[in-house]
């Protein structure tokens, strides 16, 4: 038997793992590793499958080729042949715009992933680039940007030393936290209430994190940004206000709260006045606080503006940038991703519905009428790493069959799945385990400075190519070169970019491929002056230090100070108030929201038996006032402007009443993957919209949806048996 140590991959928690693999490389035993000095043994139900996710029977091994209609295995020769065909042949055909990028949630929790993403991109050329962002925290990132400059400057609550926690629209108990990585988050917020303190959360459902916290408090979904221009609206009216940071824009906020009286506001969001007068004396008289909101409030109609609002109560209270606050991570290595520059969007704008690029890359939203709208610039092919957007997508019906007319596409996935079923060639990555592990991008969300390195568990078998030799092939293919191109030119060429300035550090990196020569690169020209080497001598983790005041290092607006009115988020402001009033008369809507479960991560955790079943299933969770009243049976049919599902009734008096749940990522009645099949549940984005958006940042609408809810024939049927 054999013991390694392992930073798990499955999601941003970045637990430190200890593994124990028998002579053929299967794992017998995954425990947390109690060592590490961030996870500190902390081990979560999808960690501990982490041997059985990745010896999945179902992963692809081989590349696969479409063949006479039919993908079929195919040498790795063979493969980047058919790649280089299609590619090069749309490009010169149709031009580059033809060709576009979709990268998935994955992406960020690979070295590869993170290494490529960027150079892929610039070599290609394309406007069409899409990514699961604008399914998830893109609004996050457009509020940093116009408020900071910095689009990846995420204030993160500082956990461990705040006296008051609010939070909105995240359930981290259950997702490990999330634009927030803080192993044992559900120990976390039970160590701000052993220290004297408070924690409240504000969500349609009384989550696990909301029956651990000290209140919970019931909002109608999609109206967080009403309920937090309340807050800001009391905080001012009240002069409750303690700016210690060099701030623009402060007489502009106070226009805008104008008509958001919490009186107002109650009728929107179903919350008590007085409550939401109570929430913002509390939080401006706590010692410190932190107010954090996730994919909840980011998934919605006014997610940016949630998001802009949230970070305005911080600064307004003098917790941003401070100490028991919310603060700012400062990563291992060099953050090659801060521009310096002052965060704009609309460079360029979408063929067909005129929308603007956000941080280079559209909605996915309008991936479907890229595809399908005849004319120049059409997309023709795609390329996908990592990502499932015929599941998880808005309107993904819709997508799923614009994707099976593309003349091209080629998949870096280790599954046949809903996408990846249309490929004309699928590049299957490694095995985890024999792939190495850094976090670049999850540094920087990090409620304490940390960095651990874990090298491959088990080596790349001769058929096998690690997923960067697969992408600097294909970034070389689009590059202009022949399929069969050295892997190894593209990582030069990445160093060659990063050293620029200093050539002669490259004599002396250390690595055994070219992703760990970058990685090396970049720790040694980080501020902490690290290394590929210390690293490795470190192999439970580097415990680089609680957060510490560094807005002044990344703050990079034009102003040069903190922007709390925005143009761009101002000007939405009466679209809100208008759909506030809307919201007011609407009380008798029912609306849809997703759920997260403990043992999933998005649609591709249903092909482990031990993570399906019990309480992670595919059901519409009801209020059993509503179900009474709807006269629903075991199932029940639900539609929406754009489709409509039949699904199984599961009644809870945890949701709120007037709003029905549905986990986000099953829907696998197709499937190749045998056990997600036998488990396949609805998708969920047969109801969502994709003509439905936050315009600011174009992300897609998961929660609030309108839907009526009525009793099947086939429950009639099941009841009367």
């Amino acid at each position: 038997m054999k013991t390694a140590l392992r930073t798990c991959p499955l999601c941003e928690t970045a637990c430190g793992l200890r593994l124990t693999l028998d002579d053929a490389g299967s794992v017998l035993r995954v425990e947390g590793d109690k060592e590490d000095p961030f996870s500190k043994g902390f081990l979560c139900p999808k960690g501990a499958a982490l041997g059985q996710l990745d010896e999945d029977p179902d992963r692809l091994t081989r590349p696969m080729v479409r063949v006479d209609g039919e993908l079929r295995p195919a040498s790795w020769e063979e493969a980047f042949a058919e790649v280089h065909r299609g590619l090069t042949g749309i490009m010169a055909e149709h031009g580059r715009d033809a060709v576009a990028l979709y990268f998935g949630n994955p992406t960020f929790h690979t070295m590869a992933g993170f290494l490529y993403r960027q150079p892929l991109t610039q070599v290609l050329g394309s406007r069409n680039v899409y990514s699961a962002s604008t399914i998830d925290q893109m609004p996050k990132h457009v509020a940093s940007g116009l408020m900071l400059g910095d689009p990846m400057a995420v204030a993160v609550p500082d956990l461990d030393r705040t006296d008051y926690m609010l939070i909105l629209g995240a359930n981290p108990v259950e997702s490990n936290g999330s634009l927030c990585v803080a192993p044992d988050f559900k120990g976390r917020l039970q160590a701000i209430q052993a220290r004297g303190g408070r924690v409240v959360v504000v969500d349609p459902r009384r989550t696990r994190t909301a029956e651990l916290a000290d209140e919970h408090v019931f909002v109608r979904p999609g109206t967080d940004a009403c309920l937090l221009f309340g807050i800001v609206h009391t905080l001012l009216a009240e002069d409750l206000v303690k700016v210690d940071l060099n701030v623009n824009g402060l007489t502009e906020l106070r226009t805008l709260a104008n008509g958001f009286a919490p009186e107002a506001v109650e009728q929107a969001c179903s919350v008590p006045a007085a409550t939401i007068v109570r929430l913002a004396r509390e939080i401006a008289a706590a010692p410190t606080a932190a107010v954090y909101a996730r994919i909840g409030t980011c998934t919605a109609e006014f997610g940016s503006l949630a998001q802009w609002l949230v970070d305005v109560i911080n600064v307004l209270t003098g917790n941003m940038d401070s100490v028991g606050g919310v603060m700012f991570a400062k990563t291992a290595g060099l953050e090659i991703f801060r521009s310096g520059q002052p965060f704009a969007t609309g460079a360029w704008h979408s063929r067909v519905r005129g929308l603007p690029e956000v941080l280079g890359e559209f909605p996915v939203a309008t991936m479907a009428d890229e595809i399908e709208t005849p004319g120049e610039g059409r997309i023709r092919a795609l390329i996908t790493v990592g990502g499932n957007p015929a599941l998880s997508a808005p309107g993904a019906p819709r997508l799923a069959r614009a994707l099976s007319g593309l003349d091209f596409m080629v998949c870096v996935d280790p599954y046949l799945n809903e996408t990846t079923r249309y490929a004309t060639v699928i590049l299957p990555p490694p095995r985890m385990l024999q792939s190495p592990h850094f976090d670049f991008l999850v540094q920087i969300i990090m409620v304490r400075n940390y960095a651990r390195f874990s090298p491959p568990v088990l080596p790349l078998r001769d058929d096998q190519r690690s997923e960067a030799a697969i992408l600097a092939k294909l970034l070389l293919i689009l590059a202009g070169q022949a399929a069969d191109a050295d892997p190894a030119g593209a990582e030069e060429m990445l160093l060659g970019q990063l050293l620029a300035a200093v050539p002669e550090l490259r004599e002396g990196l250390e690595g055994q491929d070219g992703t760990e020569l970058i990685l090396d690169a970049l720790l040694k020209l980080g501020s902490y002056g690290l290394s590929l080497e210390a690293m490795r001598e470190a192999p439970h983790g580097m415990d680089l230090g609680p957060l510490r005041p560094r807005l002044g290092e990344i703050l990079c607006t034009a102003s040069g100070k903190v922007e709390l009115a925005p143009a761009t988020l101002a000007a939405d402001v009466p679209r809100l108030l208008r759909r506030m009033r809307e919201w007011a008369s609407e009380r008798d809507t029912m609306v849809l929201i997703g759920r997260r479960h403990l043992r999933s991560n998005n649609s591709w955790m249903h092909n482990v038996p031990s993570l399906v079943g019990g309480s992670n299933r595919c059901t519409l969770h009801v209020h059993p006032q509503d179900a009474a009243r709807l006269g629903l049976g075991k199932r029940a049919l639900v539609r929406s402007a754009v489709g409509e599902l039949e699904v199984m009734v599961e009644l809870s008096t945890a949701i709120m009443p007037g709003v029905v749940s549905l986990p986000h990522g099953w829907g696998h009645e197709e499937s190749r993957q045998k056990v997600a099949r036998e488990h396949a549940g609805v998708n969920a984005n047969a109801l969502t919209d994709e003509a439905v958006m936050d315009p600011v940042s174009g992300n897609a609408v998961f929660n609030g949806v309108p839907v009526t809810v009525v009793a099947t024939e086939k429950a009639s049927n099941l009841e009367r048996k």
